[in-house]
């Protein structure tokens, strides 16, 4: 099929930075491999296909070069700040693999739309002392990198992903892996993104995000990881509630974005993630 891509970078206001997604506002009648082959073509680290419902009401699906993963952040924030430039700012309704998420669109003070989403209720998972340390090991890491007071856990919010926090900014600046030998470890676990992180103040976050499953080396902007990230923070107690907290990702590879997440108290639900995105 042909359809009409839109390219949006998303979690920033300078084409130059943020995370770039694909975004088909008309998916209808695509087909799986009429969608993954898309996705190859565009070669963002997601794209989205939208199949219009009724007004608000849509189903979305979010395809990477190599793979569909369940929920994409920043391809929901392109999604909608894309679909506000066409119909009008409001309340959208998204019905994902992952579940229905709500996104509100608004014009703030700058004159930017700003879409902030709602995510799935998030959980997290312990990790096997085994699986920390063949992570750490493909990543070139060691024990003495984490920071204690963020211990591993793998974190969902409509995706799942190991966290993995650095005691040091210098730790988290260095990356360098094995693509394949990292996506064999995900794929094993289904790992969709890994969670680098470092902790700069009680709220605010450095983050990195090896995507080798979806033939990426590193996403510059990772919603989804975010979303599960703030209800890590809040199963564990380890913000306090509730919480607004601010995550720069992207610096290191020269796209830098920025991410707002909100926290509420409640356990069971869903954590907010705000953002801008530009046209391309």
């Amino acid at each position: 099929m042909d359809a009409e891509v839109q390219r949006y970078t998303a979690f920033t206001t300078d084409p130059a930075g943020g995370n770039p997604a694909g975004v088909v506002l008309d998916a209808t009648g695509a087909s799986d491999a009429d969608m993954a082959r898309i996705a190859e073509s565009v070669g963002y680290s997601e794209t989205a296909f939208v199949v219009p419902g009724d007004g608000p009401e849509m189903a979305v699906r979010y395809f990477s070069p190599a793979m569909e993963v369940p929920f994409c952040g920043h391809a929901t924030i392109a999604t909608a700040v894309a679909y506000a430039h066409r119909h009008g700012v409001g309340e959208l309704t998204l019905h994902t693999p992952a579940g229905v998420i709500p996104v509100r669109t608004a014009k703030n003070e700058a004159g930017h739309i700003t879409a902030t989403l709602t995510s799935v209720p998030p959980r997290t998972e312990a990790m096997t002392d085994d699986q920390i340390d063949v992570l750490l090991d493909l990543l070139g890491w060691s024990r003495e990198d984490l920071d204690p007071a963020l211990p591993p856990r793998v974190a969902y919010a409509g995706a799942r992903h190991p966290v993995l926090a650095a005691a040091d900014r210098a730790r988290l600046a260095s990356l360098d892996y094995d693509m394949d030998e990292l996506a064999e470890l995900m794929n094993r676990h289904e790992w969709v993104t890994v969670d680098l992180l470092w902790r700069e103040s009680e709220s605010v976050f450095h983050a990195r995000n090896p995507f080798p499953t979806g033939g990426v080396f590193e996403d510059p902007a990772t919603g989804a990881a975010a979303a599960a990230f703030g209800g890590y923070l809040r199963e564990l107690r380890l913000v306090p509630l509730p919480a607004r907290i601010t995550i720069h990702q992207g610096h290191d590879m020269g796209r830098p974005s920025t991410i707002a997440v909100g926290i509420p108290v409640e356990p069971d639900t869903g954590i907010d993630i705000t953002g801008t995105a530009v046209a391309l």
